[in-house]
């Protein structure tokens, strides 16, 4: 699986926004772009898209800025990727359950269906309140702590 820049950047900008306080000060795209790292350009069309999802809410003016829609505890990860970079799993744009294949492959969309499973479990399981805790869920606790998690193949 390949994380995209724009679901990274988008994770690490919800978790900058989650450790300013919910409810709290909103932040300026300027900061979250610092604090992170970030383009500003590109972190500005990431921040329209998390707005749209309803994942952020935006002030205007000279105190402006984002702030979380809801509690930490209630955004998911999987909904910050698919806010911004759309189904956690798909094969050549497809739902893996709208594959079909003949032959030697026919029994594949299982697999893939299994594959999003697997990604859905770690990544709907996780809040943003649980990675800025460093916190996380049993699945994923059992998926690093796998012989070979930390080792590239």
């Amino acid at each position: 699986m390949d994380i995209s820049a724009r679901s990274d950047y988008a994770v690490r900008a919800m978790l900058t926004l989650a450790a300013s306080g919910e409810g709290g000060t909103p932040v300026s795209v300027v900061r979250l772009a610092a604090d992170q790292d970030l383009p500003r350009k590109f972190l500005e069309a990431i921040l329209a898209d998390l707005r749209r999802a309803e994942l952020v809410t935006s002030r205007m003016g000279a105190s402006g800025g984002y702030l979380l829609a809801r509690p930490a505890s209630g955004i998911a990860v999987g909904d910050v990727i698919r806010a911004v970079d759309g189904p956690l799993a798909e094969v050549r744009g497809e739902r893996p359950q709208a594959t079909s294949y003949d032959g030697a492959a026919t029994h594949l969309p299982t697999l893939w269906v299994a594959v999003r499973s697997s990604v859905r479990s770690v990544l709907d399981g996780t809040s943003l309140a649980d990675v800025l805790a460093g916190d996380f869920p049993a699945a994923v606790r059992t998926a690093v702590a796998a012989p070979g998690a930390w080792e590239n193949r």
